[in-house]
């Protein structure tokens, strides 16, 4: 794992190695072990190194082929690159180094761009073909990697985060109002949108090929595609699953350095950990976080699957004060995302990286086989449509409403609140809204004149009846997997793991999103992932039956969410209330003040949990400090 950044200037002006260099120390975090910069004229890659494979000053990039002709700086890892390696070695390649990343400058010298389907694994890089002067950058099939990228008439600039864009010279600090729209209807900000004006991601999937003139070409080379007639038996797909599983975690074991796994005790970490224990010849080290509120903690299902699997196992309890953190978070962050459990996860990062260097991670097993109760409630949102309207709206929906605020973790109030507010939708909007902290009209009333702009950002929902309409799927359920896989997966949960993770220097590495394992899952019978609307997950846990105990294989789904409504009204109140303050709100000139005060009194006198909703305007509060003041935070301003 490591950062990337640089440049190509249309207009010949050569490229800056002090330019470079800043922009690299910007992500020196992703890299700690060394650093590396290449020019040739007005292209310039630069990169910070996170040593996994190949120790060796041979892994240094920016690296190149044997005549110089083609150069690569690259984040990531490809796993079947010993694979791939003997293929090419056959093919007459000679290799200076042991890396993976040498793999990638010799498979474009062989096949092209076809080479990405060749290669399982995380990456985001960015290539240099000197004989045909273009630069091709590169996201993986999932998005588990970063890429952003900035381009306008004076050239393009890319990087592994924000901050390496943002001290390129080219570059002004604006806000981009659609994008703030966005985020405060899903808590992130959708790809390829941020929240920085002119800066955008580079879709997962994609890439972009540049000329040196400033010609674009923008490709999808990966689709997510389902197959929906079923041929298998129920036991066929749960062995052919276990062995793609299996086989995953084995790919992401190739390792120089020590590593070990995130164990929250659910079944999707539970498997992996166990999967390790069977394929390692040493006891894995596990890590867990946990919290004083006992709805809240797991810390008991993670020892028990340790003892079970004889683990070396680590835990902290993350307290209120935890908080404080806020700052560091939202800049290694770089944009607003608003998921408060990205506190848990640094902590969690933090204690693993004393240990090992590299972690094996459970993201993606609720996206890709069913995870999550919104899925459950879009059927029940069907039959909640039997139920006469005058009925839903002049009885039930009030009803609900009028229900007692509860700070137990996903409470049932907040649930069925939620479940209503979008029972009048159709079934795949309501999926939508389900999924959103802001409304149409809360965001409306949120934001200022400055910022809340005739048209900008209007219908969220637009942007999810658009990806609905780009599957192949017909089956609900499938429609659903394949919106949160393309939103939901990559714009919040990878990337609360990928910049925690990289904080610390710190690889995470995806199992279940091996695109072997998302395309079986895709091709699996959704009664097999979804059993009966009732067991989520079925396959997963079906498959690991007498691997792991019952009760945790069948447990109740808890999810990695802090106490923060409780927090909010307590530990957290003082510093909430000063980061929301109507003179902080004044020099920012986003978010109506008004409206923020009654968020935060309706919260704290139990009126209504208003707990997302506020830690979403807190991040966004912060993220203005960080990055459109002239004080910033020390941490930025190196």
């Amino acid at each position: 794992m490591c950062g990337i950044a640089g440049c190509i200037h249309f207009d010949g002006t050569p490229a800056k190695v002090e330019v470079i260099k800043r922009m690299t120390d910007a992500i020196a975090h992703r890299g700690p072990d060394g650093e590396g910069v290449y020019l040739s004229g007005s292209v310039a890659l630069g990169h910070r190194r996170l040593a996994i494979i190949d120790l060796s000053t041979a892994g240094k990039q920016p690296l190149s082929n044997e005549d110089e002709t083609i150069w690569v700086t690259f984040n990531g890892e490809i796993y079947n690159f010993l694979e791939i390696r003997r293929e090419l070695l056959k093919l007459g390649h000679k290799f200076q180094s042991q890396t993976d990343t040498e793999v990638i400058v010799h498979a474009y010298e062989e096949w092209g761009t076809e080479c990405l389907h060749r290669f399982n694994g995380m990456f985001a890089f960015v290539l240099w073909d000197e004989r045909k002067g273009c630069l091709w950058l590169v996201r993986d099939r999932l998005g588990i990697k970063p890429l952003f990228y900035a381009y306008s008439s004076q050239g393009l600039v890319f990087g592994s985060e924000i901050k390496a864009i943002l001290r390129h010279p080219y570059l002004e600090r604006k806000i981009d109002y659609e994008a703030l729209a966005y985020y405060l209807a899903l808590n992130y900000t959708p790809a390829p949108y941020t929240l920085f004006a002119d800066i955008r991601q580079l879709l997962p999937g994609h890439y972009l090929i540049v000329d040196a003139v400033g010609s674009v070409q923008e490709v999808e080379y990966w689709e997510l595609t389902y197959s929906e007639e079923g041929q298998g038996s129920e036991q066929s797909y749960l062995e052919e699953f276990n062995s793609l599983l299996a086989d995953a975690i084995n790919l992401r074991l190739v390792s120089d350095v020590p590593f070990g796994a995130f164990l929250s005790g659910g079944v999707d970490s539970s498997s992996i950990a166990y999967w390790m224990s069977r394929q390692m010849s040493e006891p894995v080290k596990t890590f867990s976080i946990g919290f004083n509120e006992s709805s809240f903690n797991e810390l008991g299902y993670a020892r028990q699957v340790a003892q079970h699997i004889q683990a070396e196992h680590y835990e902290q309890i993350v307290k209120a004060d935890a908080a404080e953190i806020l700052p560091q978070l939202v800049w290694h962050a770089e944009e607003p995302t608003a998921d408060s459990s990205m506190v848990a996860v640094y902590y969690l990062a933090q204690m693993a990286r004393q240990q090992v260097t590299m972690v094996l991670a459970g993201d993606g097993a609720d996206e890709i086989l069913a995870g999550y109760e919104t899925y459950q409630a879009y059927y029940l949102h069907r039959l909640y449509q039997f139920i006469p309207a005058w009925l839903r709206k002049k009885a039930i929906a009030p009803l609900i409403n009028r229900l007692p605020v509860s700070d137990a973790k996903v409470s049932w109030d907040f649930k069925l609140k939620r479940f209503v507010a979008g029972g009048e939708l159709s079934a795949e909007d309501a999926h939508a809204s389900w999924r959103m902290i802001f409304n149409a009209e809360a965001r409306q009333e949120l934001l200022s004149p400055v910022a809340n702009r005739p048209g900008v950002g209007a219908d969220v929902l637009e942007l999810y009846r658009h990806t609905f309409a780009r599957t192949n799927a017909c089956h609900p359920l499938n429609r659903l997997l394949y919106v949160d896989t393309r939103f939901y997966l990559p714009n919040d949960m990878l990337v609360k793991t990928d910049r925690m993770t990289m904080a610390h220097g710190l690889e995470a590495r995806e199992p279940y999103l091996d695109h072997r394992l998302v395309e079986f899952a895709a091709s699996v019978p959704p009664n097999l992932k979804l059993k009966h609307w009732r067991q989520k997950k079925y396959l997963l846990k079906a498959s690991m039956g007498g691997k792991l105990p019952s009760d945790i294989l069948w447990r109740k789904k808890q999810g990695f969410n802090l106490p923060n409504s409780r927090w909010l009204k307590r530990e957290l109140k003082v510093l909430f209330t000063d980061i929301l303050s109507a003179k902080h709100l004044q020099e920012m000139e986003i978010l109506d003040q008004q409206a923020v005060a009654k968020l935060l009194d309706d919260h704290f006198q139990d009126k209504a949990d208003n707990s997302h909703q506020i830690w979403c305007i807190m991040t966004l509060a912060l993220w203005w400090q960080q990055f459109f003041t002239k004080e910033g935070n020390p941490i930025t301003n190196k």
